[in-house]
């Protein structure tokens, strides 16, 4: 340490500790906006700009579409729309990513919250406070468990739930539940009953997104060298496609309206929305009922399981799209950062009456294909969202519900992977297992589909390490090489297997154990390896060891496994074992082991 630093480390009247806290490098780890904002630009400020503006006229028609799926009010969806652009703004390390309203959001609130908004807010709330303490604990390993096949089965299902649960909507019929099963039965009992301006509306909406999506996806990109003319129909183009939600959205309400006008309403109408800027109040702690109050813990027990499904399903919904976008454009996200990001958005807007909001893929995407440098372009995003609360809610109210049910149709399909069963079935079959089983439960309990799945991955990977691949080759010696590390499941396996080809064939034989690729084992199996040492001394033949690291070689010494028979190489095992002299196994004591293992158990 210099002397110019050690002097003002002696000049500080804070303690080290606190002052090595507010260090810039700490500084920037937890407060990511520090890092980027002196850099800030007028280049940036414009393509954050009309970053900001794409996404907000994005998020404006999808988030009074996803409060209804959430079965909530429809103020609701845009109470939840601008919280994470702020917070984001200061603690995310993705430039990307927008936090909001999401389909999955909305589904699984739909299916924890009753349709009641207090229980929405609460579990907000609480779903913020468990995904800090996964931050703060470093348990967020816990959801590796969750595999690839499960996710899929999951968002798979949800499409189709989510979609199926709009076509009442679409069609224009009336009480119908949210159950899923009862849903498509009392659509098609009362299929008849179909409103033909709503499915007339919904289906020229459906066409209009379509085509405007395959219109975005195929304009060519700008070059400097083009024609103003050119490059100003380019940007008309661009606009109207990358707000294409608002863009439907806006016409099937001036539709609406000039029916309105003409005093014939052939159409379902999203109807009053409560004008203005939510209130700030703490999360509802209890709920008053027509049949008394419900306390704290009577509100938990009715969430059950949503308490820990919606937080956990909110971080890796999240995560995966950050990962996702950082690796497309060649940057790196802090995992540990994006959990303080979104733990801290939902507590906060649990202040405002939000719902669980978590990454959004598609508004992500239109984010990065807007040019957005960094965060910022969410504080124009989130100001949209206020001034839509504080101005337009008298014109949301000629919105159809058959406009939102196609947005929200065609924002989910894509959810739907047709191409992961051909993918696993290629890749490796077994693991079509789980995406089956969590497909199907979640049609009829997300909590029982996801657990499920999970359940069967974590089952599939535990039968791996009780039973490991060993391959046998028959040379002058036997030989088995098992393919991972030795743990206690497995060691019943590898002994069977062993005494099988080794001792219950006639003459028995010896056998060398090639362990170059075990680098883990556990006392179990230390016994076990013990008793099948025994088990060859019975039969009056010899077993040795090749390839042991020196971590195994630890475990074997402090085991206190006597006579083992450890050898560097193939060769000299085999030396031993055929008789031939000048050859001797290297015991488990530091005086016989070769010094680079010495070396190792000594370490």
């Amino acid at each position: 340490m210099s002397s110019s630093v050690k002097a003002m480390e002696q000049a500080s009247p804070w303690p080290v500790g606190i002052t090595s806290l507010c260090s810039p490098a700490v500084l920037h780890k937890w407060l990511p906006f520090l890092a980027w904002m002196p850099k800030y630009s007028m280049q940036w400020l414009k393509m954050d700009f009309i970053a900001g503006l794409s996404v907000g006229l994005t998020v404006i028609p999808q988030a009074l579409a996803y409060a209804e799926v959430a079965g909530l009010p429809p103020q609701y969806g845009l109470y939840s729309a601008f919280m994470g652009c702020f917070v984001y703004l200061i603690l995310g390390t993705s430039r990307d990513l927008t936090l909001g309203p999401t389909a999955i959001m909305s589904l699984l609130v739909s299916s924890y919250t009753f349709q009641q908004p207090a229980f929405a807010v609460l579990l907000t709330f609480l779903s913020g406070c468990i995904q800090l303490a996964i931050r703060f604990l470093c348990l967020g390993f816990l959801l590796d468990f969750i595999s690839c096949p499960v996710i899929k089965g999951f968002t798979s299902a949800a499409a189709i739930t989510i979609s199926f649960g709009q076509l009442r909507n679409l069609l224009g019929l009336y009480c119908i539940p949210r159950e899923f099963f009862l849903q498509v039965y009392y659509v098609f009992r009362y299929i008849g009953e179909t409103r033909v301006g709503d499915i007339v509306l919904g289906l020229v909406c459906m066409l209009l997104l379509l085509v405007l999506k395959l219109m975005r996806d195929h304009v060519p990109p700008i070059h400097p060298e083009m024609p103003p003319g050119v490059r100003l129909s380019h940007g008309l183009v661009w606009t109207a496609t990358t707000a294409r939600n608002a863009l439907v959205v806006s016409f099937a309400a001036l539709v609406a309206y000039s029916f309105e006008v003409t005093g014939y309403q052939p159409f379902i109408l999203t109807g009053n929305i409560v004008q203005g800027l939510p209130p700030f109040r703490t999360p509802p702690f209890s709920l008053s009922t027509t049949n008394g109050t419900l306390s704290f813990t009577e509100m938990l027990q009715e969430m059950g399981a949503g308490v820990a499904v919606v937080p956990l399903m909110g971080i890796l919904e999240s995560i995966a799209v950050a990962k996702s976008f950082a690796s497309q454009n060649n940057y790196r996200i802090d995992i540990n950062q994006e959990l303080m990001a979104i733990g801290t958005t939902n507590i906060l807007a649990s202040f405002f009456s939000s719902f669980p909001v978590t990454g959004s893929f598609g508004r992500t995407a239109v984010n990065a294909q807007s040019g957005v440098c960094t965060p910022a372009g969410g504080l124009v995003t989130g100001v949209l969202v206020l001034l839509s609360l504080n101005y337009l809610t008298s014109f949301f109210y000629y919105i159809p519900k058959a406009a939102l049910a196609a947005v929200i149709i065609m924002a989910v399909v894509p959810m739907f992977d047709f191409k992961i069963i051909k993918t696993l079935w290629r890749v490796k079959r077994l693991d079509l297992l789980p995406l089956c089983v969590t497909f199907l439960l979640c049609f009829w309990e997300v909590q029982y589909g996801i657990l499920a799945g999970t359940l069967v991955s974590v089952l599939i990977i535990l039968y791996s390490v009780a039973r490991p691949d060993i391959k046998v080759s028959q040379g002058p010696v036997l030989i088995l090489r098992p393919a991972s590390g030795l743990q206690f499941p497995a060691i019943e396996a590898l002994r069977n297997e062993v005494v099988s080809c080794a001792l219950e064939v006639s003459p028995a034989c010896c056998a060398i154990l090639d362990c170059r690729h075990v680098c883990s084992i556990d006392y179990t199996a230390v016994l076990g390896l013990r008793e099948l040492m025994e088990d060859f001394h019975r039969q009056g033949v010899n077993i040795a060891f090749i390839g042991l690291q020196g971590s195994i070689l630890r475990v074997l010494k402090s085991a206190d496994l006597k006579g083992i028979r450890h050898f560097t190489t193939l060769e000299e095992a085999e030396k031993y074992l055929t008789q031939e002299l000048g050859t001797q196994p290297y015991n488990i004591s530091d005086d016989s082991v070769p010094e680079h293992k010495v070396a190792l158990l000594k370490a």
